[in-house]
């Protein structure tokens, strides 16, 4: 084990005991705000230390094993012992890297997700629409609640424009790498002569902010307008200016709702979108200075980047940033995500793992 991340566990370990000793401490124990944080504290740090006690016994075993190699009768046995030591030894290192590697701090909140038609007209429109109720199908899986805030249908079905909250746990700790270009390619219903289309559309997932004060939204900065809604959505929806668009003047970053059935729920709508793009904006700025000093593995997220293709001819699914490709594309458009999500987040946890090695 590298000596750095050794000094941290051990500086981990004596926190522990630190924090032990607070807490059975009559004093703590009459400040509710202290003990509530203190107890925060040892749930974050408990199993580190428990498991870097762990690794240090299986070292001490191992010590001992060796010396009982110097004894004729013990050195079967001894050589036994220290095999499996030997395979336990990197396992348990491997998970204490992980217990180290830094968390998302916004891996628990819920998300908001876009999904905009691209290249490709019509069939980019009814791609968007596929995407969308692919999404909906992993968040049924999930048990998440997906609503749908705002929504710009196309002629021939599908969405230009399709934005929705989906609210669970751990939502944005797994959607978080969808962000990006997905590319399709197929024989429109429209094709005469079988040709095989591309098209494209944007996902974009961006953490809902816990409240729109979070990404401190001054209303002299913002421009709202109302407008009469557009579209499918019964007698209401045509009949009064309910539908509310809101500008941040110093981005100009836009939003705008028209599915609720008042000005009101559509202005707290439009809110919750542009303070999560705003958020969305920061997060990305964030993560290009990151990326200056270390790029990770998975790519930046960035919305322009090309990050999947559906090849509905060939059956298949390819990631490209990690080279994955799946030959059982109606599942995952049936919402079975899992093996991709999964391959996603253990790539970029290699990468964490990689800078870590070289601190």
């Amino acid at each position: 084990m590298k000596a750095s991340i050794r000094q941290k566990l051990e500086r981990i370990a004596f926190r522990l005991e630190e924090v032990d000793a607070l807490l059975a401490s009559g004093e703590t124990a009459k400040d509710a705000n202290e003990l509530r944080r203190l107890s925060c504290e040892r749930a974050e740090i408990e199993s580190a230390a428990r498991l870097y006690a762990d690794y240090r016994q299986t070292e001490a075993d191992l010590r001992q094993a060796e010396e009982m190699q110097a004894e004729p009768e013990m050195r079967a046995f001894a050589e036994e012992e220290m095999a499996t030591l030997k395979q336990k030894l990197p396992e348990l290192e491997l998970e204490l890297q992980k217990l180290l590697l830094p968390r998302d701090p916004d891996d628990e909140r819920n998300i908001l997700l876009e999904i905009r038609a691209g290249t490709g007209g019509d069939e980019s429109a009814l791609f968007a629409g596929e995407l969308f109720r692919m999404y909906t199908r992993y968040a049924e899986r999930r048990r998440w609640q997906v609503e749908t805030l705002s929504a710009n249908e196309s002629e021939l079905g599908g969405y230009r424009e399709i934005i929705c909250r989906v609210v669970g746990n751990g939502v944005y700790s797994r959607l978080k790498f969808e962000s990006g270009a997905h590319r399709v390619q197929r024989v429109p219903e429209t094709e005469t002569q079988g040709r095989i289309h591309t098209s494209a559309c944007t996902v974009a997932i961006m953490p809902e902010a816990h409240e729109v004060e979070e990404v401190q939204l001054n209303p002299a900065e913002l421009r709202i307008d109302t407008f009469r809604a557009s579209g499918a959505g019964g007698q209401h929806i045509n009949k009064t200016d309910s539908a509310v668009r809101v500008t941040h003047l110093p981005t100009g970053i836009v939003a705008e709702c028209q599915d609720g059935r008042s000005q009101h729920q559509n202005k707290a709508s439009a809110l919750r979108v542009l303070a999560a793009r705003i958020k969305d904006v920061q997060l990305r700025e964030q993560q290009a200075k990151e990326a200056a000093t270390r790029k990770s593995l998975v790519g930046s997220g960035d919305r322009s980047e090309r990050i999947r293709t559906y090849n509905f001819p060939q059956g298949r699914v390819t990631d490209h940033r990690i080279n994955l490709t799946l030959y059982k594309i109606a599942a995952i458009m049936d919402g079975d995500l899992d093996e991709t999500l999964d391959a996603l987040a253990t790539e970029h946890q290699m990468a964490l793992l990689a800078a870590l090695s070289g601190e």
